[in-house]
């Protein structure tokens, strides 16, 4: 009997000691943590994509809450979202404009010739490895969809060898950016409806063989525009959001259609 009941005793007694420790441990190493970390990351969206910078929205949360700020803002959440945030770690928060990715190239298999099959891995930073391009325009979309495997929300497509944007869609977290290796995205307030679509620097005659939308430097649209909102620098125009009317001027005078009102574009989602 005494050979089954004192190892029982030694082993409750080495238990007892062991659960003593770790609640004399867990006593004296707690950190404390505040419950408004929990309520601020159940404010935001939890698309975990890191477009503010942080790890996921756990990691936002921690420092919205032990920081005391929403700067920068999360790009996934709308303005709602972000204003309770604010109102719960009584902070104010500027609310801004929506936006959204949008891709500087209209390269597409008719506009821009392929000049050479590409055999490898499906992946434009792999592609680059091997050729700055795959079509006759040297600064064209690659089209291999390393930005649309960056995507997590489902707002981006392959079609016709470029990258179609749902703006619907897209939260402007701004993954697909990182994701692009010659840059051809960038984030416009969802209110500029006109859009170069070129990003080529080429003079006009070289960068028309290349393309036959490419925009060719002549300055039409910079002398038609009114509000000086847009310019040519390197034979390469660009619009100023904060200035740009939409009065679609310059689309009208653009002799190659490499300007476009994006509100007359239809978008196609899979």
């Amino acid at each position: 009997m005494f050979e089954i009941v004192i190892p029982g005793l030694i082993l409750a007694g080495f238990a007892l000691i062991s659960a003593s420790g770790l609640f004399v441990a867990s006593k004296k190493f707690y950190v404390y943590e505040d419950p408004r970390i929990d309520e601020v990351e159940e404010l935001l969206p939890g698309a975990n994509c890191g477009g503010c910078g942080f790890a996921g929205c756990r990691a936002y949360a921690e420092n919205a809450v032990n920081n005391k700020t929403v700067d920068p803002p999360c790009p996934v959440a709308d303005a709602e979202a972000m204003q309770a945030v604010a109102r719960l770690l009584d902070l104010e928060v500027e609310v801004k404009e929506k936006q959204v990715a949008t891709l500087l190239c209209k390269g597409t298999h008719e506009n821009s010739r392929l000049v050479m099959e590409y055999y490898g891995i499906d992946d434009c930073w792999a592609a680059m490895l091997v050729a700055n391009s795959l079509k006759a325009c040297a600064f064209s979309c690659l089209g291999l969809g390393s930005c649309v495997r960056a995507c997590s929300f489902d707002a981006m497509l392959l079609k016709d060898g470029i990258v179609v944007i749902d703006e619907e869609k897209c939260t402007g977290c701004g993954m697909c950016i990182h994701a692009c290796p010659k840059n051809l995205l960038f984030m416009r307030p969802v209110s500029g409806q006109v859009i170069v679509t070129c990003s080529n620097t080429d003079r006009g005659a070289d960068a028309r063989k290349a393309c036959k939308i490419a925009c060719i430097g002549c300055m039409k649209c910079e002398k038609s525009c009114q509000q000086n909102a847009i310019h040519v620098n390197d034979f390469l125009a660009s619009i100023d959001y904060e200035k740009c009317t939409n009065c679609g001027d310059c689309v009208a005078a653009c002799p190659t259609n490499a300007i476009e009102m994006r509100g007359q574009e239809v978008y196609v989602t899979a």
